[in-house]
């Protein structure tokens, strides 16, 4: 039974299934319950966006919320999810999610490689589009810090003008973040902030 105070859910009380079911429309995993929708986003580590929630806090919210691909991945290969793919009708396993994220999203592979490593180094990747970047990460968690750094995942055969590295450090700047370039082949991190001699 969930515990409900002053028209509050207590996330620590729902009874929460082995593996949370999610599914998969078009290109995007939607947990539609809004208990389990919040219980990923609050208990779990911050997985997931809440439709229509630009800044949602740390207690149970009444909207489903959106998996990113490579969140869906991570879960789904850690036995946490079940993702149903409605236009099949079935539900995936982990490979047969992979080889379609793969199609479905740009550098998939490369950028779970990175996200998994940041996720296992116990930082918390969150999706970085709004700062032009593939990640932004935190050590606590969105609402309760500013982020550390966004990172953008680049393959070790990539080049990297000199003019793409000043675009990110004024973009990293302007957002007072520092800018990382992940390679995901060596999982390293190469951090450039400015300097004012």
């Amino acid at each position: 039974m969930n515990e409900v105070k002053d028209n509050k859910i207590n996330l620590d009380e729902i009874q929460v299934p082995e593996k949370i079911p999610t599914k998969l429309i078009n290109s995007r995993v939607i947990v539609f319950n809004p208990l389990f929708a919040s219980y990923l986003y609050v208990k779990k580590g911050f997985y997931g966006s809440p439709l229509g929630i630009n800044k949602p806090r740390l207690e149970y919210f009444s909207k489903p919320s959106e998996l990113s691909l490579i969140e869906a991945y991570y879960l789904l290969e850690n036995n946490e999810i079940s993702i149903y793919d409605v236009k099949e009708k079935k539900d995936l396993n982990s490979k047969e999610f992979f080889k379609l994220a793969k199609i479905i999203h740009n550098k998939f592979e490369e950028k779970y490689i990175i996200y998994k490593d940041l996720r296992e180094k116990k930082y918390i990747p969150r999706p970085g589009l709004k700062f032009g970047a593939d990640f932004v990460v935190y050590r606590v968690g969105p609402g309760l810090e500013h982020s550390l750094f966004m990172v953008h995942v680049l393959p070790h055969d990539s080049e990297i003008t000199a003019i793409d590295m000043v675009r990110a450090g004024r973009l990293a700047t302007s957002v007072r973040k520092k800018y990382v370039i992940a390679n995901p082949l060596t999982k390293s991190y190469y951090f450039f902030e400015w300097f004012k001699p």
